[in-house]
């Protein structure tokens, strides 16, 4: 096979880590990801990465926050009070919850802080603001 350009669609195995060698995501045990480059599915750096690739050819790559998804925002963190949500709601640190107008698209945030009074939601996703490592395997 050819090198996969911008319009391909490609099939690949891959592993996510952070700098500390932890894994955040992998394919190794299910299907390989399949994508069409070029479409913006996948973060830049991955899309750039594939571009070039030949079947069977692997890459080990460092892709900066910036190619990945960009970088941890303070200003997606918010403090609401906890009269805000449900009154049967026992909301915990690491809990995610669907936030959003009721017609409009609903964002995802975290529960990173609870207190008496109030809670602390983060809206960054879990990656921001880390540089990520993945070994890529085009299939």
């Amino acid at each position: 096979m050819s090198q996969v350009k911008n319009g391909d669609t490609v099939k690949v195995h891959y592993t996510g880590t952070l700098a500390d060698g932890t894994v955040f995501d992998s394919s190794l045990e299910r299907e390989p990801l399949e994508f069409t480059l070029g479409e913006g599915q996948l973060i830049p750096g991955f899309e750039k990465t594939v571009l070039g690739m030949s079947a069977g050819e692997s890459r080990t790559v460092i892709i900066p926050a910036e190619e990945a998804y960009g970088p941890y925002r303070e200003e997606m963190v918010l403090e609401v009070p906890r009269t805000q949500l449900p009154p049967d709601m026992q909301p915990q640190v690491g809990m995610q919850l669907q936030v959003g107008e009721e017609q409009g698209e609903g964002m995802l945030v975290q529960i990173t802080q609870v207190t008496d009074t109030n809670i602390t939601l983060d809206a960054n996703h879990p990656l921001a603001g880390k540089d990520l490592t993945f070994n890529i395997q085009l299939q």
